[in-house]
């Protein structure tokens, strides 16, 4: 489980961290402190990698700082309203995306100083406890023992910036290769996507998509992404069922390619007395990013070095 500032809280209550009360405690808690923070800040998204978003922002002096880290290319900035506007005017200039956050505090700023003591005082009885599910925390950018996600982790979470960027390329690192953001809109896929190029990163639901009919299609892409889905769960008593693959309607053999070790990949296959090579040249050469692979057939006996090396020449 990874969750982003507040979505961290209720990352903990599935993973088993934190019990629906105590989340709920949480949220409502620092709902209330942060009212008192109303009006007084602000959050701005810019289309920067944080370096450089670092130091345009050293500009202003204290008055804004980063508030976080999604990939990459994809940062928040946080802190006093009218420092956000000259920002966006300068980001604007030199041509980066630069949008205004819908709220008027600053988030995981010095802003969060000012209700330091009411929220430690009244998050002191949240009583977190380890789980199994890994956790990785987007306070700490690692992988992190919920057991210590006390009430002083939860004002660090609201106080200190979001390092989703560094938590997820540590999870890619301990394994894990298929990302899903279980969200009503995809927000943090395409950051994800840019952090993890290798990953396969999907969403759940979406804006103009909000039924089961979108849940079970991401389902699916989940399940063609290689993830082990349960569709016992999701279809309940009807259970689903496989149907056969097609096949060739000759030769009665399937279409898809079988499994191939990756030392056979340059081999030729067959389908009935067609040749077929994957031309894993073509894709590794090209200058644009990979968006497939080119796919020889060939009949018996066939020379298919001058039209791999041609496809191979054109990426």
């Amino acid at each position: 489980m990874i969750g982003h500032s507040q979505g961290e809280i209720a990352a903990a209550c599935v993973a088993g961290a934190l019990s629906l009360e105590d989340a709920a405690r949480v949220v409502g808690i620092r709902s209330r402190a942060l009212l008192s923070l109303s009006g007084t800040g602000g959050m701005l998204s810019l289309g920067l990698p944080a370096e450089e978003a670092g130091d345009l922002v050293a500009r202003w002096e204290g008055r804004l700082c980063l508030a976080a880290v999604n990939s990459p290319y994809d940062t928040v900035v946080s802190g006093d309203p009218e420092a956000l506007g000259e920002l966006q005017a300068a980001a604007a200039a030199r041509g980066a995306r630069a949008r205004t956050v819908s709220v008027d505090y600053a988030s995981h700023s010095p802003h969060v100083e000012r209700i330091r003591e009411p929220l430690l005082r009244d998050l002191a009885g949240v009583r977190p406890v380890g789980c199994d599910v890994s956790f990785f925390s987007t306070v700490t950018g690692d992988r992190f023992d919920t057991a210590d996600a006390d009430g002083g982790y939860w004002f660090r979470n609201l106080r200190e910036p979001v390092r989703l960027d560094a938590a997820a390329q540590a999870a890619h690192r301990s394994g894990l290769a298929t990302f899903i953001e279980v969200s009503p809109h995809p927000v943090l896929t395409l950051p994800l996507q840019q952090a993890l190029p290798e990953a396969d990163v999907l969403g759940t639901l979406r804006r103009d998509e909000p039924g089961p009919r979108r849940f079970l299609l991401s389902l699916g892409e989940a399940f063609a992404a290689g993830a082990d889905v349960d569709w016992s769960a999701a279809f309940g008593e009807t259970a689903g069922r496989r149907g056969s693959l097609p096949t060739y309607a000759f030769h009665r053999r399937n279409y898809w390619l079988p499994p191939r070790r990756a030392a056979a990949a340059e081999a030729p296959d067959r389908i009935g007395s067609w040749t077929y090579r994957p031309s894993w040249r073509a894709v590794s050469e090209s200058r644009e990013p990979a968006r497939g692979l080119w796919l020889l057939l060939t009949a018996p006996g066939a020379d298919t070095e001058p039209v791999a090396s041609a496809l191979a020449r054109s990426g």
